[in-house]
């Protein structure tokens, strides 16, 4: 048996379903073609299985001794095999400052809560915490696109809402932390509240949509095609972990 058979039977990721439904994809190794190998075996085993599956990369994992990896090569091949990625989980430097550059949100890594505080000097203590204020969301203002969102082309509106006042194509992506209004025909990929804003809603004036979500909860084209409201105005909230869609 070669060296590479010995690696193609380790896998290079893990999938783990979180709690607001989204797929979270850990990679344990930098190396790229074993996982597009290792995804082409688990799509030929469910053909379906990562259809517009909206994905967090978590690249926190990582050994420390890896070099930083090809993040665009990384999305490209996910996206090739039907995932959609919302945002990453990551502590390098360079990992932040790939997905800044392409626009993609940050999470931080898992279980970034429960990390031990720098130590401090025992005098020091007692100053530290009466000055030391938690930190406030950021509140940014509303992102406003006013031409056309074309297939490939992904609009996020990080800490707000996201208002389009044209046409969403087929294969476009919009995301927002908060609210999603499309004064157009909504023919992409719409998520609101990606971070968990259960009372975040996708406002259109034309539902023709390929997935809608509100915090993680989502549905897709096959579906939609079958509610009575489908190609009309709609707003989409949730209720529990249920996607309502009601005329506007």
């Amino acid at each position: 048996m070669s060296q590479t058979d010995l690696l193609d039977q380790e896998p290079v990721f893990q999938l783990k379903g979180s709690m607001l439904a989204i797929t979270v994809m850990e990679l344990a190794h930098n190396d790229l073609e074993r996982l597009d190998r290792q995804l082409d075996e688990k799509v030929a085993q469910a053909p379906n299985f990562f259809q517009n599956t909206p994905l967090v990369m978590a690249l926190d994992k990582l050994p420390e001794g890896e070099p930083p990896l090809d993040l665009p090569a990384l999305l490209e091949i996910c996206r090739r095999h039907g995932l959609r990625t919302l945002a990453i989980r990551a502590n390098r430097e360079a990992h932040i400052a790939a997905a800044d550059a392409l626009d993609i949100p940050v999470l931080p890594p898992s279980g970034a809560r429960e990390r031990p505080l720098d130590p401090v000097e025992p005098g020091a203590k007692k100053k530290v915490e009466k000055t030391a204020e938690p930190a406030k969301p950021a509140v940014q203002p509303t992102r406003i696109i006013t031409t056309p969102v074309r297939g490939g082309q992904q609009i996020y509106a990080p800490g707000g809402d996201l208002v389009v006042l044209a046409a969403v194509s087929p294969g476009a992506e919009l995301l927002a932390d908060g609210n999603i209004h499309v004064y157009g025909p909504m023919r992409g990929r719409a998520l609101a509240g990606i971070k968990g804003d259960t009372k975040a809603r996708i406002f259109c004036r034309q539902l023709a949509a390929e997935l809608v979500s509100v915090a993680g909860q989502y549905k897709v084209a096959d579906d939609l095609r079958r509610d009575p409201l489908w190609g009309q105005q709609v707003q989409v909230s949730l209720s529990g972990d249920v996607l309502n869609i009601t005329r506007l």
